[in-house]
């Protein structure tokens, strides 16, 4: 039997799960500040949530903090695995050298060396795999090789739970927010943040943002269920864009995701410079997806909350992208 047959039922992250997730991450994460960017009278109204400042410089650690915590003394002695392109990595590294627990990586070979560097410096095993390799790992549950407790890196629904925390910030500093945008990769941030949004706020929009390259939400959504992506290409938006929907993620998240915007590549290149020169921000390519989107005049109406996932990219590689917009 499969370790993904063994998996409990998807189930609706509960409101009060999430306010108690809240609770339970805040002495270990950063409450990331909300600021507006500010780009003229005629511009979109933009407010940028700054994930990218987080310890790991990216969202996930606040889901990885909430899943390590829950584990009992028998699987913290086992120790945690992931698998990732880097953020995740490093968000379940950081948790589990904060518990005393022991992290390993089944970690995409091609991911950024800054990604690489920051996992290893947290003391995490690296076990680097090719990409096909790594997805047919997310989509069992399972690697041969690797012992403790799986934190997987968005089929947890503890991890979920820990992202809604992001949420309840931007309610709380955006009460104007008509529209929140936040990259499509797996579907846990969107899952996380839809729960608590649609359960506090349900006529505030929530909207994916995908790279052409790797749009599987915006296809599943069109055809009504989850579907391949057949023109899937790397790129350096390595934080998010999968090759597939995954059918429990479909399930969390269809009833939450109000649409997702597909951007290009330009765009994208162009958000990050933006971000840059008019709020001093650096973010990776999965971090500008939803500035990208919001810009684009395909995202309905704002004010916008733009969740700026992460901002782990080696600084050579920004430097190219941005001189290139």
């Amino acid at each position: 039997m499969s370790a993904a047959s063994l998996l409990p039922p998807v189930r609706p992250i509960a409101l009060a799960e999430i306010e108690t997730a809240c609770q339970r991450i805040a002495p270990t994460i950063l409450r990331t500040p909300l600021v507006r960017l500010n780009l003229g009278p005629d511009a979109p109204d933009i407010r940028l949530k700054l994930e990218n400042l987080q310890p790991t410089n990216a969202y996930k650690i606040r889901g990885a903090v909430n899943a390590v915590q829950q584990l009992g003394d028998e699987a913290r002695a086992r120790g945690v695995w992931t698998i990732s392109a880097g953020n995740a990595g490093q968000g379940v590294a950081y948790a589990a050298r904060a518990a005393g627990v022991p992290c390993s990586v089944v970690v995409i070979e091609n991911a950024p060396a800054t990604k690489l560097e920051r996992m290893r410096a947290l003391g995490a095993r690296l076990i680097p795999v090719p990409f096909d390799v790594a997805w047919e790992a997310l989509q069992v549950h399972a690697f041969d090789g690797v012992e403790g407790t799986l934190v997987h890196p968005f089929d947890d629904h503890h991890f979920i739970a820990g992202h809604g925390s992001m949420a309840l910030e931007i309610l709380e500093d955006a009460p104007d927010v008509r529209t929140v945008l936040a990259a499509a990769g797996g579907g846990g941030l969107l899952a996380g943040v839809g729960s608590a949004l649609k359960a506090l706020r349900p006529d505030v929009r929530l909207l994916g943002a995908e790279p052409e390259t790797a749009a599987p939400f915006e296809l599943s959504l069109r055809r009504g269920e989850p579907s391949e992506f057949a023109g899937w290409k790397a790129s350096f938006v390595d934080g998010a864009g999968g090759r597939s929907v995954m059918p429990r993620m479909w399930e969390r998240v269809r009833p939450l995701l109000d649409g997702s915007v597909v951007v290009s590549l330009d765009e994208t290149r162009r958000a990050m410079r933006l971000l840059a020169e008019k709020a001093r921000v650096i973010a990776e390519g999965a971090g500008c997806l939803s500035v990208a989107a919001a810009l684009s005049g395909r995202a309905g109406e704002g004010p916008f909350v733009c969740v700026v996932s992460g901002g782990n990219i080696d600084l050579a590689k920004f430097a190219e992208l941005i001189a290139a917009a």
